[in-house]
């Protein structure tokens, strides 16, 4: 099944909700960076929070970019995503392994520590839209649920999970962000605190077959639930050889001439991807000698 988002209101627009299935996107994610099993479910949920901010873009080349600074093994992650529903993103330390939780499920916070989440709205203006707490639990979802209530003052529930197989291959990755808006009854408060206090987690509600649309069904759909939009998703980077050769060009002659002298080609990666690009010897003497002129 294709990964996608779907986009609700309910109880007459005081809700705003967003449901999705990302399991390929994780899927793709994790290849890309032969990610552990605790840092594919790391980066897969940061990922999926990543899609359903990047759902609430308008601008044509808007991006949102989500970071988290820690002091865990994993040593931190950054995920962006645009406005056309592609994410991408990477953990600083992919390759982390960390003991279970006694219940047998992966430690995400104990491998992200404590630190900070930063996001960062670029919707073209001159000076992008930066805000940032401090992490209270290092679930990602509790830690997005807070970020909207203290940087942005709206009433919010996150819900992410990854569900990772015994091959490391990824099972089942999704999500739903519940926001209450301007006028929400007290009752309807009620019942949803109630709703979601009663859900046993994301992975819980995919591995029964769920939709994103019966996710929400579940959830709101007794308040008038309507689906406004539907899109695919995917993890997607627009790395290319010209951007990684600008990396090169910003790092000064000095490193470019070492590695001209070395007389052999480099291979450059992209961090969000995995990529790799190659640059021979007559690349890097083009490179510095455009350097030379700056």
């Amino acid at each position: 099944m294709q990964d996608y988002i779907i986009r609700a209101t309910a109880a007459d627009d005081t809700i705003r909700a967003f449901a999705s299935t990302t399991r390929q996107m994780v899927e793709d994610a994790r290849c890309a960076h032969d990610t552990t099993p605790v840092c594919t479910a790391a980066l897969g949920r940061l990922l999926t929070g990543g899609i359903m901010f990047g759902s609430m873009l308008k601008e044509d080349k808007a991006l949102v970019t989500l970071q988290i600074r820690s002091d865990g093994p994993a040593g931190g992650i950054t995920v962006t995503a645009d406005s056309h529903y592609h994410a991408k993103g990477y953990v600083n330390n992919p390759h982390v392994q960390i003991p279970l939780k006694p219940n047998g499920k992966l430690d995400v916070s104990g491998a992200i520590g404590s630190g900070t989440l930063t996001v960062i709205r670029d919707i073209g203006l001159k000076e992008p839209y930066v805000g940032t707490i401090q992490m209270p639990s290092g679930e990602i979802a509790e830690d997005l649920t807070l970020y909207f209530a203290e940087s942005e003052q709206i009433p919010s529930s996150v819900g992410l999970g990854v569900l990772v197989d015994r091959d490391w291959s990824v099972k089942q990755a999704g999500g739903f962000l519940l926001q209450l808006m301007p006028g929400a009854r007290d009752e309807v408060i009620d019942i949803l605190e109630k709703r979601i206090a009663e859900v046993s987690s994301v992975t819980d509600m995919l591995e029964k077959g769920m939709l994103p649309e019966d996710i929400l069904e579940s959830l709101i759909g007794s308040f008038g639930l309507q689906i406004s939009e539907k899109h695919e998703v995917s993890f997607a980077c627009n790395c290319s050889k010209e951007r990684i050769e600008r990396a090169l060009i910003s790092i000064g002659p000095k490193d470019v001439r070492e590695m001209i002298d070395e007389g052999r080609p480099v291979e450059v990666g992209c961090q969000f991807c995995g990529k790799k690009y190659r640059f021979d010897v007559e690349d890097l003497k083009r490179i510095l000698a455009f350097q030379q002129k700056r």
